[in-house]
């Protein structure tokens, strides 16, 4: 601003940055060399106020009108920032943004005043208390971000695994709505057949008991192939037309599926007598509506067993913290993610018989073997070998879940924690974390998370290692980390090395300084 501003003007913005709470108690004088340090700026609707790619040089300071920004370069469902009059943002002090990540066009028109970057030495000199107020607005904005942000993961997720089991659902659920209709077709196969009969009382009883004879005898048909059975269905048909049987074509199909010999079709027609076709429809159709029947057993229990699954991997109406059974969670997770196993992917499971009881989050622990189990898949390319592998060991149960996939390369393992950083291809789901690159040399990779026994608030960790046990990558130090962060961590990052204890001072893996990633305390 130009040290020409006369009084007036200057005593108007001191005015208006006083409505505005980090300014509203410091000094005049303070506040008219910040104001001085400062310039005006205006922006009409649809105007940039900050433009994406741009150097990151200015603290804005809105005083009237509002804003909002996003990434026109990302995803078109990328996250919105607002900036409403009595804010402040872009730049502040302690940030280490180098350059502008959004696009920020005006809804309103918009007054701010911008401050230079430059100038934040001189600000933390002479209005310190001004510096830790924006200090703060630094920490609940990256605090709001982050919250933002893993709202953002778990909605993708939530929609992923929805998406998932919607696809899961939807095969049982119109199996069973096509053997209701079935059903239905047969029922009326029946009222039709029973009209038709024309047999008195005594002969109903020697074809019951005929059919009887022939329930009990009749076995699955052993030989599956196509043409042997079309060749069933032919012969059939010869002999019901060779009798005299109205719509024998439809009725073959029906008998050829119960396998029906030759014997038993003349032990019955012989009871049958005249009423052949109608008696023979009414006991293919009985046939058809038991294996109708057992189809809508098999569906329906598929369906129960999702919804079963599903309860039991939100642990839905239940504690967040309780005794887990680790196998149950590991085959409930198996469950909910077989769409993404079921093309071609093997999956080999060992479970130790002697598993106890583990004191855990188990909605946590089942969204980290998700992660893993789907981040395994992606490697694999939908193809190959998965193993789950859960285990006793000492104090703790080791859960290990290895796939065939390609790995991490050895010149980019150092780089797996920078922010955004992924071995994967940019154009892919923006959390999956995978190396498509043929170079890695370390064979299968074993993830393992411990749980603690003894303690009532026990955590759960990951640990990465080779085939052959050998732990791969530096010694970051330790942080207190929470599971819910281990999440965003998976899903950030593919391969980890964690382990996690109760309390940094009493951490016994820290204290034999071991080679882990990152070491989980609370």
């Amino acid at each position: 601003m130009s040290e020409a501003l006369d009084q007036a003007r200057m005593e108007a913005l001191i005015g208006e940055l006083r409505k505005i709470p980090p300014f509203a108690d410091q000094p005049q004088a303070d506040l008219e060399w910040f104001v001085a340090q400062t310039e005006e700026r205006r922006v009409e609707v649809g105007g940039v106020i900050v433009k994406e790619g741009s150097p990151a040089d200015t603290m804005l300071v809105i005083l009237e009108g509002e804003f909002r920004a996003r990434r026109e370069n990302g995803p078109q469902d990328g996250p919105v920032f607002t900036a409403h009059a009595g804010d402040v943002t872009g730049v502040l002090p302690f940030s280490r943004m180098k350059t502008v990540s959004v696009t920020g066009r005006a809804v309103m028109p918009v007054r701010a005043l911008t401050f230079p970057a430059a100038k934040f030495p001189e600000l933390f000199q002479r209005m310190p208390e001004l510096s830790q107020r924006l200090v703060g607005l630094l920490t609940d904005r990256v605090r709001n971000v982050t919250r933002e942000e893993q709202q953002r993961e778990k909605l993708a997720a939530l929609g992923k695994l929805s998406a998932g089991l919607a696809h899961e659902l939807n095969n049982p659920s119109a199996a069973a709505r096509r053997s209701a209709a079935s059903l239905r077709d047969c029922l009326e196969r029946l009222r039709v057949a029973g009209r038709s009969s024309r047999l008195g009382p005594e002969d109903c009883g020697l074809l019951a008991q005929r059919e009887e004879e022939i329930r009990a005898a009749l076995k699955p048909a052993e030989n599956k192939d196509e043409f042997a059975r079309v060749e069933r269905e032919e012969a059939i048909q010869s002999w019901l037309e060779g009798r005299g049987v109205a719509d024998a074509w439809k009725l073959a199909p029906l008998l050829a599926d119960a396998n029906l010999t030759d014997a038993q079709l003349e032990r019955f027609a012989g009871a049958a007598g005249t009423s052949l076709g109608p008696e023979l429809t009414r006991f293919a159709t009985l046939l058809e509506m038991e294996r109708i029947a057992a189809e809508l057993d098999h569906s329906t229990a598929r369906i129960s067993d999702l919804i079963k699954a599903i309860k039991e991997y939100s642990y839905m109406d239940q504690a967040p913290l309780q005794e887990v059974d680790i196998k149950n969670s590991l085959e409930t997770t198996l469950i909910i993610m077989h769409h993404k196993l079921k093309r071609g992917i093997v999956v080999i499971r060992e479970f130790a018989p002697d598993l106890p009881k583990v004191m855990a989050y188990g909605s946590e622990l089942n969204q980290v073997w998700t992660n893993l189990i789907d981040n395994a898949a992606d490697a694999m390319k939908e193809k190959g070998k998965l193993l789950v592998r859960a285990v006793r060991e000492n104090e703790y149960v080791l859960v290990e879940i290895a796939d065939d996939g390609p790995g991490i390369p050895p010149e980019v393992q150092s780089r797996i924690f920078e922010p955004f950083f992924t071995t994967g291809s940019r154009c892919e789901f923006p959390f999956k974390r995978r190396c498509d690159s043929p170079g890695d040399q370390h064979g299968r990779k074993l993830y393992s998370s411990r749980c603690d026994q003894e303690r009532k608030a026990k955590n759960q960790g990951l640990r990465r290692m080779s085939e052959d046990g050998r732990q791969l990558g530096a010694s970051p130090p330790v942080f207190e980390l929470r599971p819910c962060r281990l999440l965003r961590l998976l899903q950030e990052q593919a391969r980890h090395k964690a382990f996690s204890c109760h309390e940094a001072s009493h951490c016994p893996v820290a204290g034999a300084r071991r080679k882990l990633d990152v070491v989980l305390c609370r």
